[in-house]
This record gives C-alpha cells, structure tokens and sequence, in this order.
C-alpha cells in the first residue's frame, strides 16, 4: 500500500479474496521486491519459529550478548539426550494431511464401527490388521479415523506412522520405534536415557510401552500404515506379537499380497471393492469439480467397467475420475473413456496419465525434462527439491518447471513431502519405473551417479546440508560403492548430521557394509578429527570442532565404547571452555554428555559432580525455572534413583516437573499465541515512547534478537534506544545501563569497529567494578571480552591487567586450586610469551601444571599440554636438556591417549580413579594458542 491505498485493483480484488481466508496474513509493503521479499523471509521466520516450535524469545531477558552461538539451542535439548529430527516428524504430518485430504469418504462408517468396536473391546486384544489391495483407500480410512477419534475421545493418545516409499527413511523399522517412545515420553513428561541402538531399541519399546501406558490416563492406539512396506517387518516389529498393555490398542494396515504369513491369524478388516454407488459419486465429485457434466449413457458405461477388483480400487477410480475432469468439456470424453477402458489396472491407468501429460507438452525438450525428473526422483532415497532439480538441470526453466510438477500434482503422480518432491502412490512410482527404466540397472545406475555427482560438488563447497547427508551414503550403498561410501562417512559433518538427527541405524549399516567393526570405526573418526584440527583456525571454528568432538564421544557411548568416549568428550569441554566461557551453557551441555558416560560406567559419584556443575551453570545462564534446568534435575534424580536415594530422588523430580508444567503453560500449547500477545502490546508501548525500565529491557531484547540475526544496522538501533532510556530512567552508573554499553560494545566489535567497543567496554567495566561484587559474573564476562580486544588490536600493556584480573576473579569463585584458576593462569602466561616475557610466564605455567596433577593426575591430556608449552619455554631459554624431558613426558601422555582412542585401554582414569574432580568442564586446550607459535 502506498499512503494507506492499494496501488491497484488487481491488488484490491486479491486482499478481498484473502481477507476471507482464516489463516491468511497480510504485509504491507512499497518498495522494491527484493525489500519484500526479506519482509516475508522474516515474517514467516518469526511465525514458524514463535507459533509452530513455541520458541520463547524471552529467554534472551536481560543476558549479556555474547558470541552469536549464545542464545541458539543445541536441537536436541527440547527431549533431553534424545535426538530428534524435525523433519521426520514434519515428513509424518504432511502424509497424514495428505492421507486425510479426500472429502469422499467412500461408505467408510461400517469400517469405523468396527474400528470402534476394537478400542471397546476387552483386554488383551492382538492387533487389528486392515487389509486390503494397492490403492484401495487404507491410508485414507486410518486418517479419518484418527479425526475422529481426536474430535470425540480428547482423552485418547493416537500415535501414528504412515511408512511411504519401501528403502525410504519412513521405512526404517528403528527410527519408526524410537520416533513412537519419543511420543509416547512427550506426553507422559518422561524425559529419560533413551539408548539409539537399533537392537537393543526393539528390546525396550514393549517394556517403554507399559511403563508409559501406565502413566496414561486414557487408552493408546498406536496405528502404523503400510508396516508390510517396512525392511524386515516381521523381524524388527516383533513386539506386536507380545501381549499389549491393558489400555493399548494397536492397528497395521496391510496390502493383502505381501502381509507376512504369521499375521494373518490377527483379526482382520479387510476393504471391500467400492460398490458402483460409491464409484459413480468419486467420479462425479471429479467431475464437477472441474464443471463437466457426463451423460446417462457414460456413467453406464463407467459403472460396467468398474467391477473387477483392480477397477473398483479407490485409486484407480479417483484417477479415473481426474481423467475424465481434465480433458473436460473441450475434449473428446468418449474417446478418453475407450483409452482408459483399455487399462485394467492403477499402473496402466498411470501410464495412460502420462502419456497425456507428455502429448500436452509443447517440445520434445520439455517430453525428455519429464522424464529426467520423473527418473533422478525415483531413484533418489527420499525425493528432491524444486532447486535441486534446477541445479542438476540448468537448462529447466522455472515456469516449465512448474507447469509440469503442476500436471504430475494434479494427476496424483507426485507429492510435497518436507519440501521434496516425492511421488504420491506406490503404483505411480513403479509406472516410471517400467515406462522409463525397463532398460535395467544401467539406466538406474546413470540417475544415480547424477545425484551423487550433484551432491559431492554440495560437499566440495562444504555445504553439507541434511540433503547431502541423506542422500549421498544411502546412493553409494544402492551402488555397492564401499570405497566411496567409505570416505563419504568420514566426512564428519555428513556423520554428524545423520546422527545428531537421530539416524544412528542408518550410520550403524553404512559402516557394516564397509566393513569396519566398532572399535576401529571410532578410530579411524579420531584419526579424522584430530586431521581436521589442524586446519581450525579462529574462534567459530573451534566452536565448531567442539561440536564434532561432543559428537564423536556421544556416538562412541551409544556404541558401548565408554572408556573411548571419554575423549573426545573431554576435547570437547576443554575447547569450548577456551573458546567460549567456563560458565557458557555449551559447557554445561558438555559437562551433561560427559556424566551420562559415567553413569553408564556406573561411576556415580563422577557423574554426580558433573551434573551439578552443569545444573549450576544452566541456572546462572538461564534462570531457576528454564528447561535446561528441569534436564539436569531429570539426570540427577535418576542418578539418585540408581543409588536407591530415593528421597532426594523425588524432589528433583517434582521440582522438573514444576518447572516443564510452567514451561508448557507459557508456550500456549506449542503455539505461542499468548507470547506474541504480550510482544504485540510491549511494541505497542515502546512506540508510544514511555520511558520505563522494562521498556528498557525490552528494546535490549530485541536488539539482541536482531544481532543474532546478523542484521547489525537494525539491532545497534535497538540498543541504542534501549541505553539512551536506562540512562535517562535509571541513571548513568546503574548495572543495566553497563549490560546495554556491554552489548553495543559486542555489536561494533562484530563490525570490526575496534576503537567504538574499546570505549564502550572500558565504561561498562568501569560501571561494573563499581556496582557489583568482585567475582560476578557480569564483571568477569566484561573482563574477559575487553582483554581478548586488547589482545587483538596489539594492545598487551592494556591487556595484562586485565588477565590478572580474571585470575583474581576466579580464585575468589573457585578457590586457589581450581582448574578454572589454571586456565587463567595460562591465558596469561601465554600473553607474557607473546610480549616476549618468558620468565613472568614461566611460575604461571609451573602452578598451572600443579593445579592440573592434583586435580586430574598426572596422564591427564591437560598435564601434556602444558609440559609441552613449558617445553618450549625451556627450549628458548636455552635448557635443551630440560625441554627435551618435558617434551617426553608430553609425548608419552599423548600416546597413553591415542592408545586409549584405538580401544585399547580399559579406563581413562587409573591415574586418579573415581577421585575425578569435575570442574575439569572447565579447564580448556591451553596449548592452543602457544602452539601455533
């Protein structure tokens, strides 16, 4: 709109037809498209974000900006250890709208009576099997079913799976089990280990299932569509022949040719062929959808054509129906009619669909694209993305390309599913399969190299995306490719993204096929990280390795390989406290992973500490009634519920179930209306300009927002305001106004405004030293952030204070003998060896060593280090005989290591046993920076 009017009336009919859309939203915008285009990125960001995943942004209240990893939450946390992919959860919300979407409902209610019948009757009850051909309406029956019982039984849990395509990650019996105890955890409150052993995976559900039945006020229906599309149903569904739970009802569909033979015994309800009323309203319905009339005498002869069992299928006939719709009343409908009278099954219907589709393409270049597309899909693992297609086919344009997905759309040929283009029927897929790949696995096996050359250049370009890792180790095992599936799984951020979403099966299987067992798997991942280390240079990519570390040790516990886990979650806290902080919630995320190896090595009281750090650490992060911290109180209580401390057990418990109550309460169930209530009227004031505290806090808020969006123009607006009015408010010196001066500071450092933040950060440290206690942590994260500027900029006079500072500031938190102490000293250790000040340097690095054997021992990798840094302080002043025994003794814990990682040591910690102290989270690398010089 342009001064409150539409600039058209093409515009104006729009905004009439969408105002009566419910769900529609409207932004107004004048200007340039790519302005509007950003102004929708970000509204549908905000909207997914805030009213799909409940994100409360509120959590950013009143926190110190930091790196722009701060306020981002690792995925996994929303469910504990467990982890979660998204997109497989999204993939089985859209099959089921998808399934559910026909309005016929084809004289279903005497299928639903005996639906309903199953959940009345008594226990025990074995499943109940819904059979029926390809195509014959199962899926669609479930679906409204499952409505049904929504709207009618609120107090019924349904669980449901629709399994698509056979080899497809729908298909995978383990990620299908453990998606169902993740359900059923939700909504039981439960947050518990959950192993991703596939084996022991299937062993535990029937135990989960009634644990969590019983915690269930209701009844449970579990439904599983298609489980006969599973790999090796019957092996890996094996629980359904068990005797369920007395309130757990569960029902599989099944097509009747490949239901495996022990199951037939089940009670069944097998889908009658649709009768010849039920046939001519699904073509009617077509029909008058598109306005085309037929005559007596055609729906005569629909009605006699459609009484085999293949012809009175409800897919064939709703693709009969579209047929006829489409040729509508321009075309020849008799003749349309004798064509497919001609096709006595779906899969010859589908390739008469096609054919028209190809004979209503204008050029022989736009007939061999749709077979190109209709191929590189069929033998992808899960489908492809409209951009994709127009990167492995730069000649497609994107309006041809729409056109055509628009035909195989409409004509139930292919589907959105996450995004991808995927095809809608099993019956459409293997049509393609036999109109354009009856050559054989050649043809299979070109489709297929396309795709991987496609996504090993996304690889080259380090652009490892979900897709790359779906797709690629899944099309070289399809290939039989070991060498090249081998070097793909050493990718490690390929193997991260499968395992971090949960595909630990799919990892498991590619590594079998290359033939590699578990201890030289994990190996040979050590061997590729340390490599990778040698590349990292700068902060974000020590971040970054940390990440793959932590995932490397929670991958090795899954494996049961517990004494080699230890290491590269170790790695990980010692980078991220260098990197980060040792007071960063990445380290309490690391402390968590670590004391769960622990509790699995049953060193309890190693484990106890490291939850507490972590619970300690969350709380000053994020406050008392946080998620994060109802996850540590969770760990701890069952912790103390494996010492048979049953007492302080429960407290926890129901202090984290308080706090997961309040947590739910806020998010509005899931949908955050209440939140952008509240953020509606907080912008509301702030335009009205009233100068108050919480105002204050507020446009900090949303200054933060927007930093961590990268968009710096708009968040140094926001926090400029936000120090203008708590200067005005609360005056000059108050805390809040250092906390504002603090983030701009960090803001004009991202912009590489070296001079801007320096001031900035020497007033908000001035401001704090005033106002708060000598070892807060609001002092202390100023301290360090000036320090590290002044280092960066060549200032090392200013910066040694600073340094000093924070080792006084930890010996007043900790103590004298903390290893948080020793990281300080080396920091500034390191600073005295840069300014050429070797002999200040050297009692710092000889206390630091001190601190480090009594806290870890003297194998620990911490020890090496820093023999090594005092190594190369002795070799440059000149005591070659005493550098090279310390280098020795460096060497030789780094080889007790490696020898450790390769599995062939039975405990990390013989040299101090279950003594173990865990402040150890907090003690970094401190070889990093003066080993490269």
């Amino acid at each position: 709109k342009e001064d409150g009017r539409v600039s058209s009336v093409s515009v104006q009919q729009l905004i009439e037809q969408i105002s009566y859309v419910n769900k529609a939203k409207m932004i107004d915008h004048f200007g340039g498209v790519e302005e509007g285009a950003y102004e929708i990125y970000n509204c549908v960001e905000k909207i997914i974000k805030q009213d799909i995943l409940g994100c409360e942004t509120t959590e950013l209240e009143g926190k110190d900006l930091g790196t722009k990893e701060e306020s981002t939450a690792p995925e996994e946390v929303v469910f504990g250890d467990v982890l979660w992919d998204a997109h497989d959860e999204q993939e089985q919300m859209e099959a089921f709208q998808q399934a559910s979407n026909s309005t016929c409902e084809l004289g279903f209610e005497k299928y639903f009576e005996r639906l309903n019948d199953l959940v009345a009757a008594p226990a025990p009850i074995p499943p109940l099997l819904v059979s029926g051909g390809p195509g014959s309406g199962k899926s669609l029956l479930l679906s409204k079913w499952i409505q049904l019982q929504q709207k009618h039984s609120p107090n019924t849990l349904i669980l449901y799976h629709f399994v698509g395509r056979p080899m497809s990650t729908s298909s995978e019996s383990a990620l299908i089990i453990k998606r169902l105890t993740l359900k059923l955890m939700q909504h039981s409150w439960l947050v518990s280990p959950l192993t991703l052993d596939p084996a022991k995976l299937l062993e535990e559900f029937p135990r989960w299932l009634e644990k969590l039945s019983a915690r269930h006020q209701g009844s449970i229906i579990i439904i599983i569509d298609s489980i006969d599309q599973i790999q090796q149903a019957e092996k890996h569904m094996k629980w359904l022949i068990d005797p369920l739970p007395v309130n757990v009802r569960v029902i599989v569909s099944v097509n009747v040719e490949t239901c495996p033979q022990a199951w037939r015994l089940w009670p069944t309800l097998h889908l009658d062929p649709l009768n010849s009323k039920d046939v001519k309203s699904l073509i009617n319905a077509e029909c008058n959808s598109a306005n085309v009339k037929l005559t007596k005498e055609q729906e005569k002869k629909l009605e006699r054509h459609c009484r085999s069992a293949t012809t009175c299928n409800a897919l064939y006939v709703t693709l009969l129906g579209k047929t006829i719709a489409c040729v509508g009343n321009t075309g020849n409908i008799d003749e349309t009619l004798q064509r497919c009278f001609q096709c006595q099954d779906t899969v010859s219907l589908y390739r008469l669909v096609l054919r028209s589709i190809q004979e209503s393409l204008q050029s022989d270049k736009e007939k061999s694209l749709l077979r190109e597309i209709l191929c590189v899909i069929g033998v992808s693992h899960n489908g492809v993305s409209e951009s994709e297609l127009m990167e492995l086919y730069p000649e497609l344009s994107s309006a041809v390309l729409a056109s055509l997905v628009h035909s195989l759309h409409k004509m139930c040929l292919l589907t959105y599913g996450c995004g991808l283009l995927k095809f809608q029927h099993l019956q459409a897929w293997e049509m393609v399969r036999v109109e354009y790949m009856e050559e054989g696995e050649n043809v299979i096996s070109a489709y297929r190299q396309k795709l991987v050359e496609y996504f090993t250049m996304q690889l080259s370009r380090d652009q490892v995306t979900w897709r790359s890792a779906d797709e690629l180790p899944w099309l070289f095992q399809q290939q039989g490719d070991k060498q090249k599936l081998h070097k793909c799984l050493l990718n490690l951020f390929v193997s991260q993204n499968l395992y971090k979403r949960g595909h630990f099966a799919e990892l498991l299987s590619y590594w079998q096929l290359v033939g590699k067992d578990k201890s030289s798997m994990a190996a040979e991942y050590f061997d590729s990280l340390k490599e990778y280390e040698k590349s990292c240079e700068g902060e974000e990519s020590m971040i970054c390795l940390a990440d793959l570390y932590e995932t490397l040790g929670r991958f090795l516990k899954d494996l049961g390989l517990l004494s080699q886990a230890v290491a590269p979650l170790q790695r990980s806290l010692e980078i991220r406290e260098t990197a980060l902080d040792p007071d960063h919630p990445r380290v309490a995320q690391s402390l968590h992973q670590l004391a769960g190896v622990y509790v699995q090595w049953k060193k309890f009281g190693n484990a106890e500490q490291l939850y507490k750090q972590a619970l300690e650490i969350s709380e000053n992060a994020y406050g008392a009634e946080h998620p994060r911290v109802a996850r540590e109180l969770d760990a701890l209580a069952t912790l103390y519920q494996k010492q048979n401390k049953y007492e302080q057990a429960e407290q926890l418990r129901k202090k984290s179930f308080k706090i997961r109550q309040k947590a739910a309460r806020r998010k509005g169930s899931l949908c955050g209306f209440a939140l952008l209530r509240q953020r509606a009227l907080q912008l509301e004031e702030l335009t009205l300009g009233k100068d108050t505290p919480d105002n204050a806090r507020t446009l900090n808020e949303l200054g933060v927002l927007y930093y961590l969006q990268n968009n710096l123009e708009t968040a140094e607006l926001f926090l400029k305001r936000s120090l203008e009015m708590r200067e005005r408010v609360l005056g000059p010196d108050h805390p809040d106004c250092a906390q504002s001066l603090n983030n701009l500071a960090a803001l004009y450092n991202e912009k590489k405004h070296y001079d801007k933040a320096e001031e900035l950060y020497e007033k908000a440290l001035d401001i704090r030293r005033r106002a708060l206690a000598p070892d807060h942590p609001s002092l202390a994260y100023t301290v360090k952030h000036l320090a590290v500027l002044y280092k960066k900029t060549g200032k090392l006079d200013k910066a040694v204070p600073l340094y000093e500072l924070a080792v006084e500031i930890r010996q007043k938190s900790f103590g004298p003998k903390h290893p948080s102490v020793a990281t300080a000293l080396v920091n500034l250790a390191v600073l005295y060896c840069q300014m050429k000040k070797q002999v200040e340097a050297l009692p710092l690095y000889e206390r630091a060593l001190k601190i480090y054997e009594d806290s870890f021992g003297h194998m620990h990798p911490r020890v090496g280090e820093t023999l090594k840094n005092l190594a190369v302080l002795s070799y440059e002043g000149g005591d070659f005989e005493k550098a090279a025994e310390l280098y020795k003794r460096a060497m030789e814990i780094k080889e007790a290591e490696t020898l450790l990682i390769g599995g062939k040591a039975t405990s990390r910690h013989s040299s101090s046993g279950d003594t173990f102290s865990l402040k150890s989270a907090l003690s970094p690398n401190i070889f990093l920076e003066h080993g490269q010089r």
